[in-house]
């Protein structure tokens, strides 16, 4: 611990009981505590209880991070312990964050986040990375979502939600819709994550819907789902039209989302290639069956995505020598950026990252700084008094 924050983080505790989490409580007070952090140990129900207990006590508690809190624990713990945290939190109008990643609730176990979800309408984070919610567990968090906006708007609100993170819980097409109708609702994000869903084309389809509501998207990210199906498009085509909805986007991934299935170019990849999206830094495009005439239009379209730094297009149908590939490549490097084609590419870019790491590490201290320095030393010792 150290000032307003309290974390356990990675201490691989096993916390059974109220005495097990006491002594880490136990000298802390709440009341200055700005951020918790529980991560990489695992809560039973009394501790928990305990925890929940120091939690209503909170009044500017802005970060709750509570990932990776159940490991090993039985199915019919975590609803419980999982209850005490989220109505604690419940009534938090200082709170921003809620992370509740990898930790196994299953569709079982979701309704104890209900309430908080519906209830606390201040907050702005999401985080529900891997916790195997399924459509069922998808579409309960959804609607708890979806009835927090109306309440807003009953009450003459905004929302206040910024992020939802919602990736690997294998969501799929039968909860993409009632995530459509929650994003549309609340209107106000800025960020929006939900990769490795199993979302097909109807539930792409459908999401595109929603989200053309939110204006201020600035970072989308559906990697690993699907917006094609046998020779179909209509998932591409709303998305397409979609583009136009997010003038302030900066990063796209739509990397391993079958955007290409015979090597057409994709109309997507057409109109961002025409600037659409003109705040555009990062586009992610790895693995979508995309053959040399889809580079050609981003080699063609490159000048109108001014501010494109960073085109991440491996495992696609590239020929090693392909001249769009390289233009593309000029163009990013000459205006500071990077085109990614190849693992090699890849590599470089991490070796990169890791030279100018090192080179700031062992960057020598300026002279005039080290005499600063020493003319405070010698300013702080002429004060010192020796009995």
């Amino acid at each position: 611990m150290s000032g307003s924050v309290l974390s356990l983080e990675g201490k691989a505790l096993k916390l059974n009981t109220r005495a097990d989490i006491e002594p880490w409580l136990a000298n802390v007070d709440p009341t200055k505590i700005e951020e918790i952090h529980f991560g990489g140990n695992t809560l039973g129900v009394d501790a928990s209880l305990a925890l929940a207990e120091f939690l209503e006590k909170t009044t500017i508690l802005k970060i709750a991070d509570f990932a990776d809190i159940f490991t090993g624990r039985l199915i019919s713990e975590i609803p419980l312990a999982l209850t005490a945290i989220c109505d604690a939190l419940k009534d938090k109008t200082s709170l921003v964050e809620l992370n509740l990643s990898d930790n196994a609730f299953g569709g079982r176990s979701v309704e104890p986040m209900v309430p908080f979800l519906t209830h606390n309408r201040t907050f702005q984070v999401l985080k529900l990375n891997n916790n195997g919610l399924g459509p069922a567990g998808g579409v309960v968090l959804a609607t708890a979502l979806l009835e927090s906006a109306k309440l807003s708007k009953a009450e003459g609100k905004k929302s206040s939600l910024r992020t939802v993170i919602c990736g690997r819980n294998r969501l799929e097409d039968g909860s993409a819709s009632a995530w459509a109708d929650a994003f549309a609702a609340h209107g106000t994000l800025q960020e929006v994550r939900m990769p490795q869903n199993g979302i097909r084309m109807g539930g792409i389809t459908a999401l595109a819907r929603g989200l053309s509501q939110c204006s201020q998207l600035q970072h989308i990210d559906l990697q690993d789902n699907t917006f094609t199906e046998d020779g179909e498009v209509s998932g591409i085509e709303a998305w397409t039209e979609a583009l136009k909805s997010w003038p302030e986007l900066t990063t796209l991934n739509l990397s391993d989302c079958v955007l290409s299935g015979d090597g057409e170019v994709p109309k997507i990849i057409t109109a961002l290639a025409a600037g659409s999206n003109p705040n555009l830094h990062t586009l992610q495009l790895q693995n979508n069956n995309l053959e040399t005439e889809t580079f050609l239009a981003l080699a063609s379209g490159v000048s109108k995505m001014g501010n494109l730094m960073l085109l991440e297009v491996q495992w696609n149908e590239a020929e090693e020598d392909d001249e769009n590939l390289r233009t593309l490549a000029l163009h990013l490097k000459r205006r500071g950026g990077k085109l990614i084609a190849t693992d090699d590419d890849d590599e470089e870019e991490d070796a990169d990252e890791d030279a100018a790491e090192e080179e700031a590490e062992s960057k020598p201290v300026p002279v005039e700084k080290v005499k600063d320095l020493l003319d405070d030393l010698a300013d702080q010792l002429g004060k010192v008094n020796i009995n």
